[in-house]
């Protein structure tokens, strides 16, 4: 379970549920740690996460009287998102966790915030409050000016480095100044100090982000600032590819990008007579995953590189540096925080990344619109890695068929899933869409209905006894749907286009190797077809054609 980051003095490990007496016990009333909040008034929820985030943290309990009764709430996921909604307006809270917690009957919700490490919170309308007993206490005069002084974060990507302004490469100037729209005219200068990208204060001197995009190779200047890219063919620690990516930070987002995809390659299907190259990630997915990785590592750690790891099952990302306050594993979708500033902000000017607190859902949803497992985030402290599994339950046959499919129309990803079930053959329940979704009764059988009035899914039943199949008009991929005769048959007539081998029928028809061996040996002892050559050099014909002459093909 999920435990807060910070537990109020005597509590422990909170479960996630508890007895009244228990919750007694352990939140016996307000303290300079603990506050509670009967509903959820978010101006008076910012101002505590503010509070907490500038003093030793601390935790807001929803659902709770004054008194310390617990009232209980609704809790869903819109009000979940309110939650998140109310940190958000924040001005760089710490970082946070947002659970249930049952109490008796009664539902409450755990809001629990950290110290802030870097820097220092604000409301939205910049008040700086700290906690003082059981009161948020704005700051002001000269306590402000102590407590912001002591707190004041300095950013190392705005550090001037010993390049000259007339140091950075003229092509790589001009392409920076299209990006923004800027002329090359005398407010050239102006404009690069406003992005912090220059330091003028000694000098005209490039700082660490101006170098990471007009220096042809930043990495000489500032240490391990490129990619490594390691290719393992199996679980082992022995690689046996490397691929250095150097240069500006646009360059190493692209060259990056496309050789981890060349490594990859692609799902090559044939449905009829169209031919479907899936690549087995999308290149969206991976431009992201790498721009986050580049734009938002710690550039003080001069002693390592983005790490990219290509595996037979997964791609890992690793950046240097942990995730940027207040953002975590946890709450990655729902907030955002750029560690380097003017590094991300100039990265989107390339359109090389997405917008702010998108790159996460750009990942996500593209992973579930190609029916790929979603990418996984892990920050141990010490870096932050993206973990993209190249494995699915999910052929790829069914993905192209999928294609073929929404020329009729978009299909949305859940959808998407219980179509490729249909197209198993499996008859479709709303108690089954719950299970595979993971989703409730409402959403499931929106799910069914959307796909019903779209004409892909034929519905038989009413209400609770309603079951959903494959529209007959609409054909799946040989070998997901049809009935063993059909498919015995079709396989038959592959090798009238040449010599039939097991990888051709698996193309054909998304079956796996064993199913398809065990129909091809059926087909052999009905006479049905004559199998040439041995092991993996055999290949299939009909009994009447002849095979001197005909080149074996490797399985």
């Amino acid at each position: 379970m999920p435990y807060p980051l910070f537990h109020p003095e005597g509590s422990g490990d909170l479960p996630m549920a508890m007895t009244s007496e228990d919750f007694r016990a352990a939140f016996p009333g307000e303290t300079g740690h603990l506050e509670f909040k009967q509903g959820l008034p978010e101006h008076k929820v910012q101002e505590a996460v503010v509070a907490f985030s500038n003093t030793a943290g601390g935790v807001i309990v929803l659902g709770v009287a004054p008194d310390g009764s617990p009232r209980g709430l609704t809790v869903d996921g819109e009000f979940l998102a309110r939650v998140h909604r109310a940190v958000a307006q924040a001005r760089d809270p710490g970082r946070y966790e947002v659970f249930e917690l049952v109490v008796g009957d009664r539902g409450l919700v755990v809001l629990s915030v950290a110290r802030r490490r870097e820097g220092f919170a604000q409301t939205t309308d910049g008040r700086v409050l700290v906690r003082r007993g059981a009161m948020n206490t704005a700051l002001f005069g000269s306590a402000l000016g102590e407590f912001v002084a002591s707190r004041v974060l300095g950013r190392f990507e705005a550090t001037p480095t010993d390049i000259p302004l007339s140091g950075a490469a003229p092509e790589l100037l001009a392409d920076l100044a299209a990006a923004w729209g800027w002329p090359l005219d005398d407010t050239l200068t102006d404009r690069l100090v406003e992005q912090g990208l220059v330091d003028v204060r000694d000098g005209d001197r490039l700082t660490v982000a101006g170098a990471l995009y007009l220096v042809r190779e930043p990495h000489l200047a500032l240490g391990k600032t490129y990619v490594e890219i390691f290719r393992y063919r199996d679980r082992g620690t022995a690689y046996d590819r490397r691929i250095l990516i150097t240069g500006p930070l646009t360059d190493q987002v692209a060259a990056a990008t496309g050789a981890i995809a060349d490594e990859l390659g692609s799902d090559l299907v044939v449905l009829g007579v169209r031919r479907y190259d899936l690549p087995r990630l999308p290149e969206g997915v991976l431009r992201e995953a790498v721009a986050n990785a580049v734009a938002h590592r710690v550039y003080e750690n001069r002693r390592s590189a983005v790490r990219v790891e290509i595996r037979p099952d997964s791609v890992t990302i690793t950046s240097p540096g942990p995730l940027p306050e207040p953002v975590t594993v946890a709450n990655i979708r729902d907030q955002n925080a750029a560690r380097n500033m003017s590094v991300i902000a100039t990265l989107r000017r390339f359109r090389l990344a997405e917008d702010a607190g998108r790159g996460v859902d750009l990942m996500e949803d593209v992973m579930a619109a190609n029916l790929l497992d979603p990418p996984e985030f892990i920050d141990d402290g010490a870096s932050v890695t993206v973990r993209l599994r190249l494995s699915t339950t999910v052929t790829p046959a069914e993905r192209a068929w999928l294609q073929e499919v929404e020329r009729r129309g978009e299909i949305r990803p859940p959808d998407r899933v219980l179509l490729v079930h249909a197209a198993r053959g499996v008859p479709l329940t709303n108690s089954y869409a719950r299970e595979v979704l993971g989703v409730d009764s409402v959403d499931a059988r929106s799910s069914l209905q959307r796909l019903r009035d779209a004409d892909l899914l034929r519905q038989s039943g009413e209400r609770g006894g309603a079951v959903y199949f494959l529209s007959p008009d609409l054909a799946p991929p040989a070998g997901l749907r049809l009935e063993p005769a059909e498919l015995d048959a079709l396989i038959v007539s592959l090798a009238d286009e040449g010599p039939l081998t097991n990888q051709v029928v698996r193309d054909r028809t998304g079956l796996d190797r064993a199913r398809a061996l065990a129909v091809l040996t059926t087909l052999v002892e009905e006479g049905r077809l004559v199998r040439r050559g041995e092991r993996r050099g055999s290949w299939y014909e009909r009994p009447a054609a002849e095979p001197a002459g005909q080149r074996r093909l490797s399985d």
